[in-house]
């Protein structure tokens, strides 16, 4: 089994609950040294559950500094003089207060990376910033849900986990420029460039994005979860090659152009609909993935995982959702969770 590519990257990690410690695991499973530092008390996601600080903190170390101390500052400019990078997710003012800035830390070692990963920027004030927040402010929550009902929040952390995946990808960035330096990431410009096709019809066109019935895509048709005999189905037709498949599967007529899909988005719909009722989802899963049509049975997490037993490792005692970047010839060492300062 070869190293994993960042083998000798050792990266600090001043991290709490999800965003921050998400980022440093995905790193960690690639082959980085992460230390996390933690108070006296620990990261507070210590407090949800042991399985919900596994899920982002297997394979790390864990040591315990205070560090509004002297002592702590002390110890803090030491291990930053041994390490590539530092990425701390807490409020501007505390990153600045703790002295967990590149301008804090350079004095200790010219090329840090220190990745802030804030609500709205580093320099942008300390107001509440929470996943579900962020999903309310950047119009992603008016964007979810049924068009007559409320506004919707997806069922899991969002903004939390794009933007740790956000915040690594600059860390990296910015190591293999070979320049230290800061590098901010905040949850409310992570969220907005994830609306990038709607923002720009809006922007560019001037088209407002709504929300449509079932889910439906915005230029794509069909492309939605549709109900069937049994369940839901999701079911994405994104040129006529696959309208052609499917149609001919489910004995449609007509409708060969997206283009009049489109333009006749309510009949395509309905008559989709009633061709999907004389099926079950998993039914109509089986069909048409054998015809290499885009569809999914709306199935509930246990059931997924069921499905994707490749998909859970096993790290000390927990069994998890492994790294989801495969690298060919390594395997990720998925080491337990650390307890709180093991490593001090």
């Amino acid at each position: 089994m070869s190293e994993g590519p960042l083998a000798g990257i050792r990266i600090l990690e001043v991290g709490t609950m999800l965003a921050g410690p998400y980022a440093t695991m995905m790193l960690a499973d690639l082959g980085a040294e992460v230390t996390k530092i933690e108070p006296a008390g620990g990261d507070i996601s210590r407090q949800v559950s042991d399985s919900y600080f596994a899920s982002l903190n297997r394979g790390k170390r864990s040591i315990c500094l205070d560090m509004t101390s002297e002592a702590g500052r002390a110890r803090l400019g030491e291990l930053a003089a041994e390490s590539h990078a530092l990425l701390v997710n807490l409020k501007p003012s505390a990153i600045k207060r703790y002295g967990l800035t590149y301008d804090a830390l350079r004095a200790f070692n010219e090329k840090i990376v220190c990745v802030a990963i804030t609500g709205f920027g580093l320099d942008d004030g300390d107001d509440p910033a929470f996943d579900y927040v962020i999903q309310a402010a950047t119009g992603v929550a008016a964007l979810t849900g049924d068009p007559d009902g409320p506004p919707t929040l997806p069922g899991y952390s969002a903004a939390d986990n794009s933007t740790g995946l956000t915040a690594a990808l600059g860390l990296l960035a910015q190591i293999v420029s070979g320049r230290g330096g800061q590098v901010s990431v905040s949850l409310q410009d992570v969220m907005l460039s994830q609306v990038n096709y709607l923002a720009s019809a809006y922007l560019n066109d001037g088209t407002e994005p709504r929300r449509r019935k079932n889910g439906a895509h915005s230029y794509y048709v069909p492309a939605q979860l549709f109900p069937t005999s049994e369940g839901y189905l999701a079911l994405f037709v994104t040129h006529d090659g696959f309208w052609k498949s499917f149609a001919t599967e489910a004995g449609i007529e007509g409708f060969t152009t997206m283009s009049e899909r489109v333009e006749r988005r309510d009949e395509v719909l309905a008559v989709v609909t009633e061709a999907l009722h004389s099926d079950t989802a998993a039914g109509w899963e089986a069909r048409l993935r054998r015809l290499g049509v885009p569809v999914a049975a709306v199935r509930s997490l246990p059931d997924a995982l069921a499905a994707t037993p490749d998909a859970v490792v096993e790290a000390g005692d927990f069994r998890l959702v492994g790294s989801p970047i495969r690298v060919a010839g390594y395997e990720p060492d998925y080491r337990r969770p650390p307890r709180l300062g093991e490593h001090g």
